[in-house]
């Protein structure tokens, strides 16, 4: 049978210094890899996967070259499989609309918001047909309002529904259809498949509408306050000389030549600086409207539900 003996003392303290001396090293190890791992940018699905990278990919080697550190652009094939690497935090820096950046404030930092055609903030807006004979919100009552995408759409459906309670209309007052884009709705509501359509303030002005249809026929019916465009974020616990340069790199770009040749691949026109209060017009205007149908409904939908404060 083998007998444990103890270790003197002066052997003790050797081992304890040998582990004082170690762990630091450990440590100092596994921040330097940390450190070297490439960042992951997320950009949500506005267009194909293709389409997103042939976009982007300029960007995120723009910023690989600044940083002096990897960025890898991640494209989603469609928007459940991109919420779901939001919600995991599998993005470092990500491009996505209003709303989903209030859903994820607590996960993620904004810092920056996109302008398309020389504007940083676009209203919510209502479209009717000028010989529609509609001109007050009122007369929507019945009638039937298209929007384009999803609920999750800021300026096209959750602006417009707002504007729609304001005006003392609430679900089952109106009809709601949907089409698969912004610019479809303007073009159902020009072909008459509908009274009314939401969308962002601008959409008239594409060129992509005025070669499909006499936008001439179309105005505005009620517009909200300009909001803040589609956002930047990074991921909350980012160490904030990383977070700041990433937020410099981007509000730059217009001033080199270089970086408007990265803008001009994104379709966007600049990048300004943006920080949560920005975004709290937005956030309250989701929650009344979601509120609102929670209460017609009877219930809550998972993604309604719950919409972070900070």
């Amino acid at each position: 049978m083998r007998v444990a003996t103890s270790e003197s003392p002066s052997r003790r303290w050797r081992t304890v210094l040998r582990l004082i001396y170690f762990f630091p090293l450990m440590a100092v190890v596994s921040f330097t890899y940390a450190a070297d791992q490439p960042l992951r940018m997320g950009v949500f699905p506005r267009v194909s996967s293709a389409e997103t990278a042939k976009a982007f990919s300029p960007m995120a080697d723009y910023l690989s070259e600044r940083l002096g550190r990897r960025v890898t652009l991640v494209t989603s094939k469609n928007f459940e499989l991109f919420w779901k690497a939001v919600t995991e935090q599998q993005y470092d820096i990500v491009h996505y609309n209003q709303y989903h950046y209030i859903r994820s404030a607590h996960m993620y930092q904004v810092i920056a918001h996109i302008e398309e055609s020389g504007k940083g903030a676009i209203a919510g807006a209502l479209y009717v047909r000028k010989d529609s004979g509609i001109t007050e919100l009122s007369q929507l009552r019945g009638r039937t309002v298209m929007f384009g995408g999803g609920k999750d759409a800021m300026l096209s459906y959750i602006a417009p529904q707002f504007l729609l309670m304001q005006a003392g209309l609430k679900q089952g007052d109106f009809k709601n259809q949907f089409s698969v884009s912004p610019p479809n709705a303007i073009v159902a509501l020009y072909h008459k498949q509908a009274d009314a359509a939401g969308g962002g303030g601008t959409l008239i002005d594409l060129p992509l509408l005025k070669n499909a249809i006499n936008t001439e026929e179309i105005t505005i019916l009620a517009a909200t306050e300009p909001l803040l465009f589609l956002p930047w974020a990074v991921k909350r616990g980012m160490p904030a000389k990383l977070r700041t340069s990433i937020q410099s790199i981007l509000v730059e770009l217009k001033d080199s030549e270089a970086g408007r040749q990265v803008l001009k691949s994104a379709v966007i026109t600049g990048i300004g600086k943006a920080e949560d209060k920005d975004y709290e017009p937005h956030r309250k205007m989701a929650s009344a409207v979601f509120a609102s149908e929670r209460n017609f409904n009877g219930q809550s939908r998972p993604h309604e539900s719950g919409i972070p404060t900070r």
